[in-house]
């Protein structure tokens, strides 16, 4: 895409999800992300009307006049996205491909979360971190981290925010990684793999809060549940699998030649034999159904995207789903 393109890609995610956020998503939103309650804010001289209860009776022992305890609602909260940007993710048989549809996915649970004056991060990944955005409040930043996933490897000198912090990213990237990553360590050739436990692994060491982290991906990649655990530890963590129909049932085209994007394997296949057709798609389907019983097991929420369908409904049904659970 060029940048331009690139622009006008993010224009109509901006105009279709304002509208779906606004009509659909914010209310569900905040009703399934809560803050964290009441937070100790200082302690004040007792008035009369008071509440006897929320008396500090050491304050009151060592000064011998009655003081009270206040308190704020704390309901900030801070989401963050960890969208995968590895070669599998450009796959799109339909009018976008998977990392099309993760970034609108993200700028819905972007704009929700800025709507509701939470602060917004990103983590692009593939088998290294890319980028890391630290989180921050405001509608245009939440526009910076649409446009990053749609450009990432798209295109140089995309205009860029002219605010001034913008520009650490980069170099706080470097020094994170020189800090975070052992020396021993090679990740794997960039786009050409996925790491997510990588990616966690990260995260962890950058977010020193608690976040409600979405892990964007097709998830082809093993080994990653051990990082999910420690993640699911300190964060929220919500698995979101990104899929495109035909990674799900392949069309009856004759001979074919199928490529690993990310391994570079070839493969020649006859989908003219309707046996491997339906081995391929009952193959597919299982993956899907283990991936959700395997974050089943380890109680991590898990959303299944069709890249080529609506985005908006498997959120509405996952919020919808959370709240119920709530009032258990």
């Amino acid at each position: 895409m060029l940048a331009s393109e690139i622009l006008a890609r993010v224009r109509e995610i901006q105009v279709r999800t304002g509208r779906q956020v606004a009509d659909v998503l914010a209310g569900e939103y905040v009703s399934v992300f809560k803050g964290r309650g009441m937070e100790f804010e200082e302690v004040r001289p007792y008035v009369p009307g008071d509440d006897v209860r929320s008396i500090d009776w050491n304050v009151t022992a060592r000064t011998g006049e009655p003081f009270v305890k206040r308190y704020v609602e704390e309901r900030q909260l801070t989401l963050m996205l960890m969208a995968d940007v590895s070669a599998s993710q450009d796959f799109g048989s339909g009018t976008r491909s998977k990392r099309e549809a993760t970034a609108e996915l993200c700028a819905l649970l972007a704009f929700s979360a800025t709507r509701n004056d939470d602060k917004v991060g990103l983590a692009l990944f593939h088998g290294d971190i890319e980028q890391y955005i630290p989180p921050r409040k405001g509608h245009r930043h939440a526009l910076r981290v649409v446009r990053e996933v749609l450009a990432h490897g798209e295109v140089e000198g995309v205009a860029r925010p002219d605010d001034a912090s913008d520009a650490r990213a980069p170099g706080l990237l470097e020094r994170l990684r020189a800090r975070i990553l052992p020396a021993a360590r090679r990740p794997r050739p960039p786009r050409q793999a996925t790491d997510i436990g990588h990616a966690l692994e990260f995260l962890m060491r950058v977010t020193k809060r608690r976040t409600i982290c979405f892990v964007v991906s097709d998830f082809l990649d093993e080994g990653f549940e051990r990082a999910m655990v420690a993640a699911r530890r300190k964060h929220d963590v919500v698995a979101v699998l990104v899929t495109d129909p035909r990674e799900l049932e392949l069309p009856d085209v004759g001979l074919v030649s199928l490529r690993d994007a990310e391994s570079g394997a070839v493969q020649v296949v006859d989908t003219g034999s309707g046996t491997f057709r339906e081995a391929m798609r009952l193959r597919a389907e299982e993956r899907v159904r283990d991936l959700e019983r395997r974050f089943g097991r380890l109680g991590i929420d898990f959303i299944h995207v069709d890249a080529a369908g609506d985005v908006v409904d498997p959120l509405v049904r996952f919020f919808r789903m959370r709240e119920r659970r709530g009032r258990r």
